[in-house]
């Protein structure tokens, strides 16, 4: 049988491709001369046919990359991607936290009584205000403040 014939059985016998067969080339005299596919198999249990490792992809890079953005690198305008405004929820954190800071300044001032700081509290807490001006307004309009703010 030739070479040839004989990697194609090995590879149909260990169930892989014919690239990975290995035949060991000093003894390519003894595996020209198999001729049944039980004496493949025998070279195979012989260690003459061996089958080469698969080759796989490098992680190189992918570990590279990782060791920058722990860095901090890798964070500029090209690589961003999305959206480039605040998120609903971050700007509403960001405004309740504004509002509420007013809201500690006037108790500390004197301006509005505890109960009415409470009853203001809420209602930012329930997405009445959206502003600090808003709120403001509000307070004059039903003159819940004891001098103007």
């Amino acid at each position: 049988m030739t070479l040839k014939t004989i990697k194609r059985l090995a590879a149909q016998i260990l169930k892989v491709g014919e690239r990975r067969v290995r035949i060991d080339p000093e003894q390519y005299d003894k595996v020209s001369s198999a001729i049944t596919k039980e004496d493949v198999r025998r070279l195979i249990n012989d260690g003459v046919i061996t089958v080469k490792q698969k080759k796989g992809i490098s992680k190189g890079r992918k570990r590279m990359v990782q060791r920058q953005k722990r860095r901090g690198l890798r964070r500029g305008a090209g690589s961003r991607k999305g959206h480039r405004a605040l998120k609903a929820k971050d700007a509403w954190i960001k405004r309740v936290r504004a509002l509420r800071e007013f809201l500690v300044e006037l108790r500390k001032r004197r301006i509005i009584t505890k109960n009415t700081y409470r009853k203001l509290y809420l209602m930012v807490k329930s997405n009445v205000f959206k502003s600090r001006a808003q709120l403001k307004s509000y307070i004059s309009e039903k003159k819940l403040g004891r001098t103007p703010v």
